[in-house]
């Protein structure tokens, strides 16, 4: 019996503090809810409008190396990743010409050669008839320039077969080569061939063989996309926070700089793209290629008064909340409204701090 006892003690103990607990937690409660309805208290907040911006971070300027001369990959004396300045040696093609353009560029070395000297020759002779005076002042000079053309022609067709053969010539004191250089200082992003690839040349008429990609690592941007529907709220020098799922936690930042004029459809959403340059990188290392998102901020208004805009009633232009005013009792109450976040909502006139709205009645769904 004793046993008894103490169990039944010991579960009426139980139930007790359990329902004192329940009591306190209604009490703490009831600045939330009245008579079991729920309120909202009015209170002071930071309400910021923004525009979400979906893409990438890239650098300003990044280029594409290529070559002026045909060939193939000689050497490589940089890689991905490398830091090179201007003017440091990148690639070298060495000149792997066809049998057939071997064959061309000699004989027309020796058939430049050969019209040299048949016009040394007539000039020669051309010296003594004009000394007669059979031929005249005008047949020499045109003569003599005929020659002048040969000698041209023959140095051009030497110049291309050492070129050819060799890979580099120096023309008017202009050295080319086979040995492409660097265009800027920053870094190697990309290496696109390897040993003994074959190297199409940039031409007026094809774009050449992309030996390497590089950028100057120091200017960055953020290329991205915005809705349509937010692209007629931004403007070019509004401030943004940039979110970079690499590197959580940094505070980077940056100014809109380009809104585009032409939209482009992406899996059948209207997008604008957008650039954002980067000022403040909170000491993160940025990388060429780092998904981002980027929210514009339109406005911003700090400690306004505020309430969730589920709880106001928009008709006929004007917004209307539910003031408790008994135990059971509400009265519909004209606010003025200012910015809104979509979640939060600025109140400029018709009620007071600390005063309470009534959440709005959840229908059960039958």
């Amino acid at each position: 019996m004793k046993k008894k006892s103490k169990k039944w003690i010991f579960w009426t103990s139980g139930v007790l503090i359990l329902i004192i607990l329940i009591s306190m937690v209604a009490s703490s409660n009831s600045d939330s809810k009245k008579n079991g309805r729920s309120t909202i208290k009015v209170e002071r907040k930071n309400i910021v409008d923004k525009a979400l911006a979906v893409g990438s971070i890239e650098p300003l300027n990044e280029i594409d190396v290529k070559s002026k001369v045909s060939g193939v990959v000689g050497k490589l004396f940089v890689n991905a990743g490398d830091f090179v300045r201007y003017g440091d040696p990148l690639v070298e093609v060495k000149p792997d010409p066809t049998p057939l353009e071997l064959v061309e560029a000699k004989r027309g070395l020796e058939m430049a050669e050969i019209e040299v000297e048949t016009l040394e020759k007539e000039i020669e002779r051309n010296k003594k008839l004009r000394a007669q005076g059979f031929v005249s002042d005008h047949d020499f000079e045109a003569l003599t320039n005929r020659y002048e053309e040969a000698l041209l022609k023959q140095k051009i067709a030497k110049e291309r077969l050492q070129l050819i053969e060799k890979g580099r010539v120096t023309i008017a004191n202009t050295k080319i080569e086979s040995v492409v250089k660097s265009p800027l200082t920053g870094f190697i992003l990309e290496k696109n061939v390897n040993l003994g690839d074959p190297v199409v040349p940039l031409t007026s008429y094809q774009p050449g063989t992309a030996l390497l990609r590089m950028a100057d690592m120091k200017d960055l941007i953020f290329k991205g996309t915005v809705d349509e529907i937010d692209v007629g709220k931004i403007k070019e020098g509004l401030h943004c926070k940039l979110q970079i799922g690499a590197i959580p936690g940094k505070e980077i930042t940056g100014v809109v700089t380009l809104i585009s004029l032409k939209a482009r459809k992406e899996n059948n959403t209207t997008v604008f793209p957008v650039e954002i340059k980067i000022e403040e990188t909170d000491g993160a290392v940025l990388r060429a290629g780092y998904s981002a998102n980027a929210h514009i901020i339109i406005a911003q208004r700090d400690s306004v008064l505020s309430i969730p805009e589920r709880v106001i009633t928009f008709r006929n232009d004007s917004a209307f909340v539910n003031i408790p005013t008994g135990e059971m009792q509400s009265r519909e109450q004209f606010i003025k409204t200012g910015l809104s976040d979509a979640i939060l909502i600025e109140v400029t006139d018709g009620i007071k701090e600390g005063d309470e709205v009534l959440e709005k009645e959840v229908k059960e769904i039958i």
